[in-house]
């Protein structure tokens, strides 16, 4: 009876912990975060959009390899890279998440694209976005639509145009 108890308080403070603080996630077997989920808005006609955000790793090694919104068609994985003067985006399959270590997902270098957008993002509005992990399994955030990251602070990277 007594582990009953404790498995539902555990519940009720993780699910306490995520309301308080929706632009955070944490797994419990795993220990992975994700902090400070953020998009960039985008104008009617676009049909892609850049998401960015923090994955702490948690005490094993872990890989993003995959999300999905409902506000896009689909969502994939990306990564810039200078070639000469060119800026270059790719997709690519997967993101390592090192044990104890922070990987961002920043303008400038690995993101989330989210494609085919069904609607605008628009500046103050937010949405549910899923991370699918190896071993953390999936984990869901609450995405900020704004200009830039969370507390305005700025990129180590100079932004980019997202369209195709």
């Amino acid at each position: 009876m007594k582990l009953k108890h404790t498995l539902a308080l555990s519940l009720i403070t993780s699910t306490l912990a995520l309301a308080i603080n929706p632009g955070h996630a944490q797994t419990a077997a795993t220990g992975l975060k994700v902090e400070a989920p953020w998009a960039r808005p985008t104008v009617q006609g676009q049909a892609a959009g850049g998401g960015f955000l923090r994955i702490v790793g948690g005490t094993a090694a872990d890989k993003l390899v995959g999300a999905s919104a409902g506000v896009a068609g689909r969502v994939e994985l990306h990564t810039m890279s200078m070639d000469g003067n060119v800026m270059r985006m790719r997709q690519i399959d997967s993101i390592d998440v090192p044990a104890g270590k922070t990987v961002a997902l920043a303008p400038g270098g690995l993101h989330v694209m989210f494609m085919d957008l069904k609607t605008p993002l628009k500046p103050g509005s937010s949405f549910p976005l899923t991370l699918k992990f190896e071993r953390a399994g999936a984990v869901q955030v609450d995405v900020k639509v704004q200009p830039g990251p969370p507390g305005g602070a700025t990129a180590a990277k100079p932004a980019h145009d997202h369209k195709h």
